[in-house]
């Protein structure tokens, strides 16, 4: 039987979903909301969507149209979320660089994503000096300098943030635009190779919105409401910080910017402005935690969301200690990112710190429109008994539908109508995903697959451990073996054969494979990681062929 189709009133109106309806309801809901940069900028919600329209105006006056690229290079600021509204709302593509990779594969970004505008803050001009030759002809340059001093440059610019936005009209009327214009696009560089291309539309970015607001509102723990105060302690050009500054906005709460992350300001902001609600990388939390300029209570009641990599055991004992909610959530940059929370069920949130922090560092259980599976090689379910593995394949309305113009790579992504992660994890019975490794990352080790992060997880428990990072490595005999490279804590030791002991007790108890002890730990200043705060184990694994030469 066919489906019926909707009957349409020739009088009704139909409005697509875009990123507008999302500044519209945070500016009528709060209009005297404060936005803040650091300690340089205050303004209010209405102020917020006066100056996104003056960008927009501003934007058009430089020759931005539908269908145009407009970049931003700059830190986290009211800048950033003011295009983060005005570019997709205009009809144009919105691209977040990301300035902590390679000059080399910024140009790349910057040309394959065919930038007519970029954004720059002051700071990140010598990037630009240094490829601007091979920048694609026609790109036009707009400085952001957040000193008095103009910059010391041969670079030319049509004109300075400020300035433009002074100059343009308050009253730029938008166009109205279908839900599947593409809004947003940036690059991945988690893999080998050159950067990937993803891009969302104004629908799915909406739908995310919607989604996240309604999991974060209506958690029992490390909510995000109204009457919080929002600050992102993940950079805006990484995935739109996660889009909680869409959700934020659209609740209306106070947003707290914090320029570059630097851990004495931030916590100095989340004092100052009592700062509720935050997100960030394991790295930058477990920063902010050893810093001398942290007092005791100080954290107490922060909200915290942690991503891009699983959260050690030791760091959530740590927050939790400390008095701070803290959560997991999984997602990557093909998926808008948020797939799962790992907010503690009901029954659960009376247990004491030893029994929660294992479920707060798992990656949680999918958030409202999420289809997640666990599938072996033949794309078929294994049972959801928290020790079946297999690939972590999702579906949700707001994935991204390809890598720009990679046509074959993305037909790969989503082979079999699934979008696959790379991922192996395994689901429990209550329903938590746990990232067991990227597949890429497995130690295949005796006829066996062996987690790198579980035996990290073991590694950052044994005193004098401050970071640790296992890779599998070419052994003629077992195929692969696990090797550790670690970073003592200043004021502690630890040894080898420490470490080795601590994880073959965990082994004799089965916990861990008994393939899991590391042949060999390397002691080291620090441990490479990528742009996001990941562990960049390509560059780990390159180093120990380096070693082993």
């Amino acid at each position: 039987m066919n489906a019926t189709a909707i009957a349409r009133t020739p009088a009704a109106h139909d409005p697509s979903l875009t990123i507008g309806s999302i500044l519209a309801r945070g500016v009528g809901e709060s209009p005297a909301q404060e936005i803040v940069y650091i300690d340089r900028v205050r303004m209010t919600y209405t102020e917020l969507a006066e100056r996104v329209r003056r960008l927009a105006s501003a934007l058009s006056k430089l020759g931005v149209e539908p269908g145009s690229t407009v970049a931003v290079m700059d830190w986290d600021s009211h800048r950033y979320l003011e295009a983060f509204f005005a570019v997709p709302m205009m009809g144009a593509v919105l691209h977040t660089v990301n300035v902590r990779i390679s000059p080399e594969q910024i140009l790349y970004t910057i040309n394959h994503a065919a930038d007519d505008v970029i954004l720059v803050n002051a700071e990140f001009l010598p990037i630009l000096e240094g490829i601007r030759a091979k920048i694609r002809p026609g790109v036009k340059l707009v400085l952001i300098n957040d000193t008095a001093e103009p910059p010391k440059t041969g670079l030319e610019f049509a004109g300075e943030y400020e300035a433009l936005l002074a100059a343009a009209s308050r009253d730029y009327a938008f166009p109205a635009l279908p839900e599947d214009t593409r809004a947003t696009t940036f690059y991945t560089t988690g893999t080998t190779g050159l950067p990937k291309g993803v891009y969302y539309s104004h629908r799915q970015l909406v739908l995310h919105t919607l989604a996240t607001a309604h999991v974060l509102g209506n958690a029992p723990h490390a909510s995000l409401t109204a009457r919080d105060v929002y600050m992102p302690v993940t950079p805006m050009f990484h995935v739109h910080a996660w889009g909680v500054p869409y959700v934020a906005t659209m609740l209306g709460v106070k947003q707290v910017y914090p320029g570059r992350y630097l851990p004495d300001v931030l916590l100095g902001l989340v004092a100052r402005e009592k700062v509720t609600f935050s997100h960030c990388v394991p790295t930058i939390l477990s920063m902010m935690l050893g810093s001398g300029a942290l007092r005791e209570g100080q954290l107490k009641g922060w909200k915290v969301v942690i991503g891009g990599s699983a959260m050690p055991l030791p760091l959530a004992r740590a927050a939790l200690d400390r008095g701070i909610d803290v959560i997991s959530g999984y997602g990557m940059s093909e998926t808008c990112p948020i797939l799962t929370l790992a907010h503690l069920r009901p029954h659960m949130l009376d247990w004491d710190v030893e029994r929660k922090a294992p479920v707060l560092c798992r990656a949680g259980r999918p958030i409202p429109m999420v289809e997640l599976r666990i599938v072996d090689a033949a794309m078929k379910d294994v049972p959801h008994d928290g020790s079946s593995q297999g690939e972590v394949v999702v579906r949700s309305p707001w994935l991204t539908q390809g890598y720009l113009h990679e046509p074959a790579k993305s037909e790969d992504l989503w082979a079999g109508g699934w979008l696959h992660t790379g991922d192996v994890g395994v689901i429990d019975g209550e329903g938590y995903l746990k990232i067991v490794d990227r597949i890429k990352d497995v130690v295949k080790t005796g006829g066996e697959w062996v987690s790198s992060l579980d035996i990290e997880d073991l590694i950052l428990r044994v005193p004098g451990v401050a970071e640790a990072a296992v890779v599998g490595v070419p052994d003629e005999k077992w195929g692969e073996r696990p090797v550790a490279f670690v970073v003592r804590k200043a004021d502690k030791e630890a040894t080898e054969e420490a470490i080795r002991r601590h994880v073959a007790d965990f082994a004799e108890r089965g916990v861990v494979s008994k393939y899991a002890v590391p042949d060999r730990v390397y002691f080291v200043d620090a441990i490479p990681k990528t742009s996001v705060g990941k562990l960049d184990k390509k560059v780990i694994r390159a180093q120990f062929a380096e070693r082993a030469r």
